[in-house]
């Protein structure tokens, strides 16, 4: 495998690269009969493309998908599925001075290391980009997996060393969270010194890094693969695929270590449904006969136990770096391993972290279409 296919039964292949003609993908093992269309696709797009905020590049690609294969009259055929986003404001020239220079932060030189050969223009595959392939993907796992029920939920948790409240502070709201360029559900207030830090940064020619949270409800119980296949590793290996992410973390998390067993063990109880909760629909992951449904108290471990999902909602936080794009100037080196000094123009975001949000989404669609498919193959 070339590490650009994800997925097992429902897998998806990315391809092109930032500057070049297009960008796509190819969606394999979708079942028919999925409703998908152009303009679902192009509302998930939209949302990863740069906001107009301060954190956002300038380049304005229309990112409209033009669906080749796969698709007819708005369903699946149960066929691959191709589909093209065609580049065109991409300015190649803003990259001239960096046919011979390594960025720092960056993988040109890892690349070259790799293939002997690397695309300079906005970093080619590597670029951050690429993503639209894995959003396009996503949509289509997303429609699949409504049909169960599950809903996949992310937004901006922190920006810049700034915090949003958490679920259950009186103060959090997602539908705040949409409703800004930061997808950041915090009050106007803390908004506009968030956007103050965002450009101050921007003048300095720096940038910032952040964390997207995800919630997914709806999951029902036994999904995940064990022992290598767990449904928190390969969430994790999603991503930590993004260019950006250097960190995971499932439920408590890292506060774990600072725990005991006796305050983080979440306790089943016997089965209780929530009256605000939709009618429960038939699943793929049906408990086996003799198997008690139960609830769980608390939900440190994030929704999943030994690798498999515990019918909780799935839990998990993604930590971005700073976009390593900035014009401060740096040391780095050049082809000939001499020193050079470097301050890299051209547009780029001051911090990827809201325009991650749908990314992460996707991510998590897909590993989640994949485990229901498995699920099915393996009972």
């Amino acid at each position: 495998m070339s590490g650009n296919t994800f997925g097992e039964l429902f897998s998806v292949t990315t391809f092109g690269e930032s500057h070049g003609v297009a960008l796509g993908c190819v969606i394999d093992g979708c079942p028919a009969g999925v409703p998908v269309d152009k303009a679902s696709i192009a509302r998930e797009l939209a949302r990863r493309r740069p906001g107009g905020a301060p954190a956002s590049t300038t380049r304005r690609e229309a990112d409209e998908p033009e669906i080749l294969s796969g698709v007819f009259e708005g369903k699946t055929l149960g066929t691959p599925i191709a589909v093209i986003i065609r580049n065109h404001d991409h300015h190649s020239g803003d990259y001239d001075a960096l046919r011979d220079v390594y960025r720092p932060g960056h993988a040109d030189w890892t690349w070259e290391a790799k293939f002997g050969i690397r695309d300079h223009r906005g970093g080619g595959r590597s670029s951050g980009r690429e993503t639209a392939g894995r959003v396009t993907a996503g949509a289509v796992a997303k429609s699949f997996l409504s049909q169960y029920g599950v809903v996949i939920q992310a937004w901006s948790s922190s920006i810049a060393g700034i915090a949003a409240p958490a679920p259950g502070d009186p103060s959090f709201s997602l539908a705040q969270a949409e409703s800004n360029n930061l997808r950041m559900p915090v009050s106007s207030g803390t908004l506009e010194v968030i956007l103050a830090k965002i450009e101050r940064l921007r003048l300095e020619g720096d940038s910032a890094g952040g964390v997207v949270t995800c919630v997914v409800h709806g999951v029902p119980p036994g999904l995940g693969e064990p022992v290598f296949d767990k449904l928190d590793a390969r969430l994790a290996q999603a991503m930590l695929s993004l260019g950006a992410a250097k960190g995971v973390e499932f439920g408590a998390g890292f506060v774990s270590a600072d725990s005991q067993g006796s305050l983080l063990n979440d306790t089943p109880v016997p089965y209780q449904s929530n009256p605000a909760d939709p009618p429960p629909l038939i699943t793929p992951a049906a408990l086996p006969c003799g198997v008690p449904s139960v609830s769980f108290k608390t939900n440190n471990a994030g929704g999943v136990l030994g690798g498999i999902s515990n019918g909780m909602p799935l839990e998990f936080r993604v930590a971005f770096k700073p976009v390593p794009s900035i014009s401060k100037k740096q040391a780095t080196v050049d082809r000939t391993g001499s020193a050079r000094e470097l301050a890299v123009k051209g547009r780029h975001d001051v911090c990827i972290v809201p325009r991650a949000v749908p990314v992460v989404e996707a991510m998590t669609a897909l590993v989640l279409a994949d485990m229901f498919l498995l699920q099915w193959k393996n009972r």
